[in-house]
């Protein structure tokens, strides 16, 4: 059972590349040394700096350290300010916190910067321990560090995750016998991962909360079974948090748009069609899926012309749902449109459908009556009860 997540800090907290690596050329400028454009320098994010001028540019040892002098130079009035973290951080230490796991942090960047960064954007009190360097000491291996956030955590290494974007935190975590999870939005490779032995490579943010409660499922091969028009259907072989294997039948969708379209007297835009896999007639808010590269926004505005002959200046975001997470990856966006203006519809060949107009309130009668089941419309009126009114 996991009690704690121990992160890195730079590439996967926090995006930091930049006045990492601008702070690395200003250095390396400085003495004349030969180096890559600053956007090349990624080998810089993660290890330590005296490492790093070492092994990369055949430093000695006295030299890099005058480099690193000279790094910290620009990173300590600049440099650290060019960071920002990453989209959906904050959200998930607060889950984590109310799952009631230990937060700490194992990072080989100096503790005041990494104490610095959390405190500006207010993320200070989330962790538990803080395991980072000392400006003097700062070659302190990420196994020590690991061992050393543990110990301070008060959790055994099989009770913890270390999760982090590059070899040195998988490295790191196996040394110390705690599971590595690798992330895939920082500086790393999804290779690089894999060969320094990462239990789970995770490409989402909010993964990280699944890793922890159990609940992640890991992919570990993919057969595909059709290739269609609208959807792909593949099964997955997964693997457990349990490590069991178990098969995932899956389909594929580009997502879609649906309008929920009220003009000045009310009256909600519906279009009655036969549904096939239903063998039905079925009410529904105009919809649509999403055509390759198209924007959301766009194809919302195009379903409602086409299916309704339906034009409007503005759209209003009612959030997305997501109709069938069993087995599909479908988002449908909703949209709430007012005051439309009618022109002629714009039917694809193979699409037969009666536009009609129902009061709002006819719709929610409707639907508490179980005439109306279809979900995303159903949805649609809930939220714009909700939010729609607000706005």
């Amino acid at each position: 059972m996991t009690k704690a997540v121990i992160f890195d800090f730079d590439g996967t907290l926090c995006d930091t590349g930049i006045g990492v690596k601008k702070s690395a050329k200003y250095a390396l400028d400085a003495f004349d040394i030969e180096a890559p454009d600053w956007e090349e320098l990624d080998f810089f994010i993660g290890p330590p700096l005296l490492v790093t001028f070492q092994e990369k540019f055949n430093q000695s040892a006295a030299d890099a350290e005058k480099l690193v002098k000279k790094y910290r130079e620009r990173y300590t009035n600049i440099g650290l300010y060019e960071s920002e973290f990453y989209p959906g951080i904050p959200a998930l230490l607060q889950r984590l916190k109310n799952d009631g796991m230990l937060l700490g942090i194992a990072s080989s960047k100096p503790i005041n910067y990494v104490e610095e960064l959390l405190i500006k954007a207010g993320l200070n009190d989330y962790f538990d321990y803080i395991g980072a360097v000392s400006f003097s000491a700062d070659c302190e291996t990420k196994q020590s560090i690991i061992d050393r956030t543990l110990l301070n955590l008060d959790v055994k290494a099989e009770e913890a995750l270390m999760v982090g974007d590059r070899f040195y935190d998988m490295d790191g975590a196996r040394e110390t016998g705690v599971a590595g999870v690798g992330v895939l939005w920082g500086f790393g490779t999804k290779f690089e991962l894999i060969e320094s032995g990462a239990k789970y490579i995770i490409d989402k943010v909010e993964d990280v909360e699944a890793v922890a409660l159990g609940l992640y499922e890991r992919c570990e091969n993919v057969q595909k079974i059709f290739s269609g028009k609208v959807i792909d259907m593949h099964v997955d072989d997964i693997t457990l948090s349990n490590d069991k294997k178990a098969v995932r039948e899956c389909v594929d969708h580009p997502g879609g748009v649906a309008v929920l379209c009220i003009n000045e007297d009310d009256e909600v835009c519906l279009v009655r069609q036969f549904r096939y896999p239903y063998k039905e007639m079925i009410y529904e808010i105009p919809a649509g899926k999403l055509e390759k590269d198209e924007i959301p926004y766009d194809a919302a505005l195009r379903e409602l012309r086409e299916e309704c002959g339906a034009v409007c200046d503005k759209l209003v975001s009612l959030g997305e749902i997501y109709p069938t997470p069993g087995y599909t990856n479908e988002i449908i966006r909703l949209y709430y449109a007012h005051n439309p203006i009618f022109t002629e519809q714009e039917l694809d060949e193979d699409e037969f459908l009666q536009v009609c107009k129902m009061k709002l309130s006819t719709l929610e009668a409707k639907i508490m009556t179980g005439e109306i089941k279809d979900a995303k419309t159903i949805i649609a009126v809930l939220k714009y009860k909700e939010l729609g009114n607000k706005q």
